[in-house]
């Protein structure tokens, strides 16, 4: 299993917010929205990114997407999402 955050901000903001709260995983920038775009994650009518979370599956399709995220009940969401969906749990 591989997980990712992803963001419409610079790299060098992302840097700085990942090492902020000490984050285990990448998280990639994507300020041109390009790809953002090309998942339905920017609002056309404002050009601000969505706060969705995409499960995409190993073969590359798409498996959930959460539209409901709240920031603060994010991660438990997402654990019961992954467990939802058969994704095992990654060794320590």
């Amino acid at each position: 299993m591989a997980y990712f955050g992803a963001s419409c901000d610079t790299p060098e903001y992302n840097k700085e917010f990942a090492d902020e709260l000490n984050l285990d995983f990448p998280l990639l920038s994507d300020p041109s929205r390009k790809t953002a775009k090309e998942y339905g994650l920017v609002a056309d009518d404002k050009g601000f990114p969505k706060r969705w979370t995409v499960y995409v599956s190993k073969e590359g399709k798409i498996a959930f997407v959460d539209k409901e995220v709240k920031a603060a009940a994010a991660a438990d969401a997402i654990l019961k999402k992954l467990a939802e969906l058969k994704v095992e749990k990654a060794e320590k």
